[in-house]
């Protein structure tokens, strides 16, 4: 039987981290993997997930490099690689794994409902759902999910800085169209709300223009607001 195996990757999430993992005890008590990866963390993150995960294990910094390590631990036949912020729907493990045999689809990606007090976020909301299944490109922020050996196949998540799951989608639409899961994610809407939902709109679109015109992930994140 396939077994799905959920990667987090952490960076100072001690406060994120516990809500997180504790969201996962079903699915845990299921048989499903939870592995943490720590990108370096200075608060108590490491200490809150190893009661809460299978495994927590280190990496150098960056996202990319932090899921392709825990894709290198994990047993699972199915990935789902999973942010801190981000709450999966009720009977993840059913969703994907049945929904991946059902579909003959290799990888696959949930719709997403970004949670804040904006109207402007609902617009967001469906604008992204409504890009991703028209181009076949998922985001981080929709819990990606792929069969481990095709994953490997293409060689994981390049090790840049942004962009990495553009970067993925990519790679993975070479392989196969994605199964698009209607049930959706729930992620935080902190970030927006923080520097102005309109602000992070056009940013992440001057971004995502300049990522598709050949920039420098490393300079992307930098104007990202990404520590070096």
């Amino acid at each position: 039987m396939s077994r799905l195996s959920i990667i987090m990757p952490a960076l100072n999430e001690g406060e994120e981290i516990g809500p997180a993992l504790d969201a996962l005890n079903s699915l845990r008590a299921l048989g499903v993997e939870v592995i943490v990866v720590d990108g370096g963390s200075s608060d108590a993150t490491i200490q809150r997930a190893r009661l809460r995960a299978d495994h927590v294990i280190k990496a150098p910094r960056g996202r990319a490099v932090q899921m392709n390590a825990g894709a290198e631990t994990a047993i699972g036949s199915v990935l789902l690689f999973l942010h801190a912020d981000t709450r999966l729907p009720d009977a993840a493990d059913i969703l994907v794994l049945d929904g991946l045999a059902r579909s003959g689809r290799v990888w696959g990606r949930f719709d997403v409902t970004i949670a804040g007090s904006s109207l402007l976020l609902r617009v967001v909301t469906w604008f992204m759902n409504l890009r991703s299944r028209m181009s076949g490109i998922a985001t981080g922020d929709q819990a990606i999910f792929v069969q481990r050996e095709v994953f490997r196949s293409v060689d994981g998540f390049p090790p840049i800085a942004l962009m990495e799951d553009v970067a993925l989608s990519k790679r993975l639409k070479r392989v196969g169209r994605p199964l698009a899961l209607r049930q959706r994610v729930l992620t935080s809407g902190r970030r927006w709300e923080a520097h102005g939902v309109v602000s992070t709109i056009l940013l992440m679109w001057r971004l995502r223009l300049a990522y598709f015109l050949g920039a420098d992930p490393d300079t992307l994140a930098k104007r990202y607001g990404y520590g070096s």
